[in-house]
């Protein structure tokens, strides 16, 4: 019996102009350091997963009520990749429909809230994202959001501030998370704060839930009443979210993402999920995820050594916020730069400052094969292409990139 596996040959026969796109990315990835802190190679089982079967299905619903039929494998790859998410994170509960991390908070919203009500979350400035209460967005558009922020000697997230907003403002949730915070967030000192005034606890997780997976940091399960998460990042999983929380949210958390936010569920990225879920319970993610950490540490203390401003003096993640200011560069300046030499990263917000940083990570990097002799070299390329050498640092990046392969690493 034949099964469904369409060859890149056939796309290439078919419509060459898209075949030479997706192999001019694959050729971008693999001669380039991938330093954003949102992006990582995914495992070829993944892919497989993506391109499977299943991108034909249609299935709305959940296992055992759907509205289509033919439902049959699609109901199998979704408890698959309940039950494993279950296992993986300790909750009761886990909805992996969110197509995502966005989409996931937007489930949390709409399972706890009502338009207007008062959320406190972290500031955009400080490192907030987008759905906690941007102005351009959902949120800031549907809820009234009160931000806080960070110490302005420290760079750490300031809890006496938190507690003195939530008094003053009884928000009907407080989220906790951000996307471009580099230290871990004290879960329990804001679960005893939206105890105090009566909130709900969502947990943003987007960037470490890959990290918790592996033990290489801490769970907000015990503390949060919902967690948002991406299942990409470090998780190394397909680009989509999840929803996890006790049993007493299922339903709610159930309904909010559909029928209230979303349609169709996407079956081949649900399975990818699944096999995500089942490599990070394996103890060489574990090992992976405590390498990604050692290696952030390490690049953020030689980048502090060649001048640059390292927010919070350092990272407990794989993501580093640094201000290129004594170097005499703004943020999207010190990208482009960087764009020119091969090594691609992001812009963020710089607390209490009106100039844009640099946000990278190690996770991508640290799934190609390299440790922290590495992350020495690519601080030394990272101060080369900063100071105007883009073609020559361009020519050594391609060397280290070639060197460790994207899927050659593992």
């Amino acid at each position: 019996m034949s099964v469904i596996t369409p060859p890149t040959d056939l796309l290439r026969q078919q419509d060459p102009q898209m075949a030479d796109v997706l192999a001019g990315e694959a050729q971008r990835q693999a001669t380039t350091l991938q330093m954003s802190a949102a992006e990582n190679f995914t495992s070829p089982a993944v892919l497989a997963a993506l391109g499977s079967a299943l991108a034909n299905k249609y299935a709305e619903g959940y296992p055992g009520a759907r509205h289509h039929g033919g439902c049959e494998y699609a109901d199998l790859a979704e408890r698959t990749a309940i039950e494993r998410a279950r296992a993986l994170f300790g909750v009761e509960h886990a909805n992996v429909q969110p197509h995502s991390g966005s989409s996931a908070v937007l489930a949390a919203y709409a399972a706890l809230l009502r338009p207007g009500d008062t959320v406190l979350a972290m500031g955009l400035p400080y490192g907030g994202h987008l759905t906690h209460g941007s102005p351009a967005n959902f949120s800031g558009r549907w809820f009234h959001f009160v931000a806080y922020g960070v110490h302005p000697r420290t760079g750490l997230i300031d809890y006496e501030q938190v507690q003195r907003l939530a008094r003053t403002h009884r928000p009907k949730a407080i989220v906790c998370g951000s996307i471009s915070y580099p230290r871990h967030p004290e879960y329990s000192a804001f679960r005893e704060i939206a105890d105090e005034v009566g909130a709900a606890l969502v947990v943003d997780a987007a960037h470490p839930i890959g990290l918790v997976a592996g033990g290489a940091a801490p769970s907000p399960v015990p503390y949060a009443d919902l967690v948002c998460a991406t299942t990409h990042k470090v998780l190394r999983g397909p680009r989509g979210g999840m929803v996890l929380c006790g049993a007493e949210y299922a339903e709610r958390v159930d309904r909010a993402v559909f029928p209230f936010t979303q349609g169709g569920a996407q079956m081949h990225t649900i399975a990818a999920k699944a096999v995500a879920f089942g490599e990070a319970a394996g103890p060489d993610f574990a090992r992976y995820a405590h390498r990604v950490v050692a290696n952030a540490r390490a690049l953020a203390g030689a980048l502090i050594e060649r001048g640059f401003g390292v927010t919070t003096g350092g990272t407990d993640t794989h993501l580093i916020t640094a201000d290129p200011a004594r170097l005499g560069l703004d943020g999207p300046t010190a990208r482009g730069r960087l764009a020119a030499a091969g090594i691609v990263l992001d812009t963020c917000a710089l607390p209490y400052g009106d100039q844009r940083g640099i946000r990278l990570g190690t996770a991508a990097v640290t799934t190609q094969g390299m440790g922290e002799a590495e992350m020495e070299r690519i601080a030394e390329l990272f101060a080369a292409a900063l100071r105007g050498a883009a073609t020559e640092t361009r020519t050594k990046v391609g060397d280290l990139a070639r060197g460790f392969p994207p899927y050659g690493g593992r």
